[in-house]
């Protein structure tokens, strides 16, 4: 596949996973504010909402399954860089694309697994043992599907990743996989700041 496909692809990869975390977040937030609610109600009430723990776990479950894609390509995957500062640029190329090819091949089995309980929920018909009788292939597909999309990433960036450092393109590699640097996150706190400041001017 040519660096422009692929290049491509990536970009519209982090378009759809931003959507996606998008959705993610305001899942959560759907979550919080149902629990808000329920707490609520009992409290004035002596009565909540059925239900909302176990949707606010779903919620939970799905939301962070279609994060993970995003935050790999943010690069915001927490690693230890003790180390990693003071090596050759080719050593930590290197050490960048073997942590796409372990959260790969870790992804890739959760996902197998997940597919496992996914289909042996649907067999057996089962549904959740709560007050709303969940299905529980809905919010275990919908967490699948996440899982799924994260996979699809991961493939993506190590296909580029690969490709660059067969070039020898360390710098590449590094902006796919590597670790964020001290200026890098100042940088884009100070650009935070900057767009903050320009939206309360206008």
């Amino acid at each position: 596949m040519a660096p422009s496909t692929l290049g491509r692809l990536v970009d519209l990869a982090h378009a759809l996973s931003r959507w996606a975390v998008w959705g993610a977040g305001g899942l959560i937030l759907a979550s919080v504010l149902l629990v808000t609610l329920d707490v609520l109600l009992r409290k004035l009430m002596g009565r909540g909402v059925g239900g909302a723990d176990e949707l606010s776990g779903y919620a939970f479950a799905i939301g962070t399954s279609w994060s993970l894609a995003f935050a790999t390509l943010q690069r915001a995957h927490v690693r230890v860089d003790v180390l990693y500062h003071r090596l050759p640029r080719r050593a930590a190329a290197v050490l960048d694309w073997l942590s796409l090819v372990a959260t790969g091949v870790f992804c890739a089995y959760l996902s197998y697994y997940a597919f496992e309980v996914l289909t042996q929920s649907w067999t057996q018909g089962a549904h959740a043992n709560s007050s709303l009788g969940t299905p529980l292939w809905v919010p275990q597909g919908l967490w699948l599907l996440g899982l799924g999309w994260m996979c699809v990433v991961l493939g993506l960036l190590l296909l580029r990743a690969s490709a660059a450092l067969i070039r020898g393109d360390a710098g590449t590699v590094a902006a796919i996989a590597g670790v964020r640097s001290a200026q890098e996150e100042a940088r884009e706190g100070a650009e935070d700041g900057a767009r903050i400041v320009q939206g309360e001017q206008s």
